[in-house]
C-alpha cells in the first residue's frame, strides 16, 4: 500500500511518515499544503491518502477541499481526513458524493496506531470510517420528531458501530452478541429509518449518515 501524507505540522508530519513505514506501509510523499498534494497525487499517483483538514494558507479547509478535487480526479481515490476538532460539516462534504473510500478521524485518534493503521486500511479497501466522536454529535442533535430518537440504546450503539465501518461479525465481537441479534439490530435500525436492508458495506452507512444529517 502507498499512502500520501498531507500536514502541515511537521512533527506530526513527520510521525505519521514514520509510523506507516513502521507498518509496512510505503509513503509516496510527505508535503504541508495543498498544492504540493496535489503536485505529488499527479506526479506518483498513491492507493490512498491522509491529509489535514486545515492547511495553509488560510488553516480552513484547504486539505478537504484537496481531498475532493483528488476524488473528481479520481473517482473513488481513498482519503483519511484528520481534523483537531469535531467539524461535521466537512464529514459531509466529503461523504457527498457517495463512492467510498472516505474516513474521517480526529487527529487523537492517530496515537491509537493499531487502529488508526486499521481504519485507513478500511478506508483504502474502499470502505468508509467515521469518528466515533462525530457520529455522537451527529446523533445528539437530533430534532424531537426526527426518527433516530425511537432507535433503543443498543440499535443507536449498533449504528454508530456501523458508522465506523464495522462489519456485523466485529460489531457482534465488540458488543459481545451473536451475529444474529447484529443482522436483527440493523434490520429494525433500516426499518424505524426508512431505508433499504439491502444496501451494505460503506453505501449502507453512507445511507444512515445522510439520513442522520437531513
Amino acid at each position: 500500500m502507498r499512502i500520501l501524507i498531507a500536514e502541515d505540522d511537521a512533527l506530526l508530519r513527520e510521525g505519521l511518515a514514520l509510523l506507516l513505514c513502521s507498518v509496512g506501509i510505503e509513503v509516496t510523499a510527505a508535503v504541508d499544503d495543498a498544492d504540493k498534494f496535489l503536485a505529488a497525487f499527479e506526479a506518483d499517483p498513491p492507493d490512498g491518502a491522509v491529509l489535514d483538514v486545515r492547511m495553509p494558507p488560510t488553516f480552513t479547509n484547504e486539505g478537504l477541499k484537496a481531498a475532493i478535487e483528488a476524488r473528481r480526479r479520481r473517482p473513488g481515490f481513498p482519503v483519511l481526513v484528520l481534523s483537531a476538532y469535531v467539524e461535521d460539516r466537512y464529514a459531509g462534504e466529503l461523504l457527498s458524493d457517495g463512492a467510498g473510500g472516505v474516513g474521517y478521524l480526529l487527529k487523537e485518534r492517530v496515537g491509537r496506531v493499531e487502529e488508526f493503521v486499521d481504519a485507513l486500511r478500511r478506508v483504502v479497501g474502499g470502505g468508509t470510517v467515521m469518528d466515533p466522536e462525530v457520529i455522537s454529535q451527529l446523533m445528539s442533535r437530533r430534532r424531537a420528531d426526527d426518527p433516530i430518537r425511537t432507535l433503543t440504546p443498543r440499535e443507536s450503539e449498533v449504528l454508530g458501530l456501523m458508522a465506523e465501518g464495522l462489519g456485523n461479525t466485529d460489531i457482534a465481537r465488540k458488543l459481545v452478541v451473536s451475529d444474529t441479534a447484529v443482522s436483527k439490530h440493523i434490520g429494525n435500525i433500516f426499518a424505524k429509518l426508512g431505508l433499504s436492508a439491502s444496501d451494505s458495506g460503506h453505501r449502507r452507512v453512507l445511507a444512515v449518515l445522510a439520513h442522520l444529517r437531513s
